[in-house]
């Protein structure tokens, strides 16, 4: 799943470079100044009728007293070094001040997409599923073969724009549907011949073009084949069994709990990074919120929703699924960042693409199906 998405000031009084040696112009009575001071020190003002000896300033005004306007110098008198307030023409500026910067508030955590935009088409593609579930099955398994054919879409357009890897996508969408839909009627014999007729067509169909390349190009498609329309076949495989519906909502449920449960407990207290090369924004704390969250909710769906389920079954079965869809969401962010993308698509607002909200599903769904086939049995 989305896929989301976590100096030490200079010390006060410091404002230059360390202490130079003396300035020339300085006055050679009195204490001696450098460049550092000269930027912190405003000059004292001299008595009128006393000419001083130090700065060039002083000395035309004595010469103007003395000689008359015949011989007064109208040359602008030089500022001495780092202090612009000595001379007439420029403005006065302010003297720097040295109370130390206050710290900066501290920042809100952001989740870093549209929270509200995500929960509406949360619940919005969840209504729609609970829907076709529940009602027909076929009218399910057409919204998984949808689902199939926008996922591949959006991994192959991805792969050509990125990479320049071009998997040929119409015999991947036709051999994607028919992969769902033969696991549906003839189980994972029919998911497996599909697969292979798939990977078949995606050669044949790859020899129309120039050779260069192909060997890159089928391997994508063979990959494209098995990562999204094979995996999601499982899904359909849940469904032939009597509490088919109420198994397919046990998978969605711990999935969406599991990512839920991360996100929340990673939002909130993580520190510790799972895997920063990969995912940076993903935490020890938020895995373990994961793994809390799915098995809670693991026992609770093996004991009331599906038949001759025990609740210790549950709690295996929630630890399976944090663990594949934390790996799954590993596994997609893997490849985003070896294509330099944030998202797959922007189909879903708040959420990217479908395969961004597939990343955790896919590959849950064998685990689960074969997880419910061991504890209650396949029918």
């Amino acid at each position: 799943m989305n896929d989301s998405s976590w100096g030490a000031p200079p010390q006060a009084g410091y404002w230059g470079p360390p202490e130079q040696g003396p300035v020339q112009g300085a006055a050679p009575a009195g204490p001696t100044y450098d460049a550092h001071d000269a930027q912190h020190t405003r000059p004292m003002p001299t008595a009128p009728d006393v000419p001083a000896h130090g700065g060039d300033q002083d000395d035309d005004r004595g010469a103007a007293r003395l000689s008359g306007p015949s011989v007064r110098n109208d040359t602008p008198p030089a500022a001495p070094f780092g202090d612009p307030s000595h001379d007439p023409q420029s403005p006065q500026e302010p003297m720097p001040s040295t109370a130390p910067e206050p710290a900066p508030a501290p920042q809100k955590k952001s989740a870093g997409r549209d929270l509200g935009a995500a929960i509406g088409v949360g619940v919005g593609l969840g209504a729609v599923i609970v829907a076709s579930l529940f009602v027909v099955k076929a009218v399910f398994v057409g919204v998984i073969a949808v689902a199939v054919v926008v996922g591949l879409w959006e991994l192959t357009s991805r792969l050509e724009e990125r990479k320049g890897i071009k998997a040929p996508l119409v015999p991947l969408a036709l051999g994607g549907a028919a992969m769902v839909v033969s696991g549906y009627v003839r189980g994972a014999e029919g998911a497996w011949v599909a697969m292979a007729l798939t990977a078949l067509a995606v050669l044949v169909w790859r020899m129309t073009e120039p050779p260069e390349g192909y060997l890159r190009d089928v391997t994508a498609g063979v990959f494209a084949a098995f990562y999204v329309p094979f995996l999601a076949t499982f899904v359909a495989m849940m469904l032939t069994a009597d509490d088919g519906p109420r198994r397919v909502l046990t998978f969605l449920l711990l999935t969406v709990v599991s990512d839920t449960g991360a996100y929340a407990v990673g939002w909130r207290f993580g520190k510790n990074k799972l895997a920063p090369r990969i995912s940076p924004g993903k935490t020890r704390e938020g895995l373990f919120g994961a793994v809390t969250f799915a098995m809670a909710a693991g026992a609770l769906c093996m004991q009331y929703l599906i038949d001759d389920g025990a609740w210790w079954q549950g709690l295996i079965l929630g630890l399976a699924v944090a663990a594949s869809a934390t790996l799954g969401d590993l596994g997609e962010s893997m490849i985003k960042r070896d294509l330099g993308i944030k998202d797959m698509g922007t189909l879903l607002p708040g959420h990217g693409g479908i395969m961004d909200r597939l990343d955790s599903l896919l590959p849950t769904a064998p685990v689960v199906w074969l997880l419910l086939v061991l504890f209650v049995g396949s029918g």
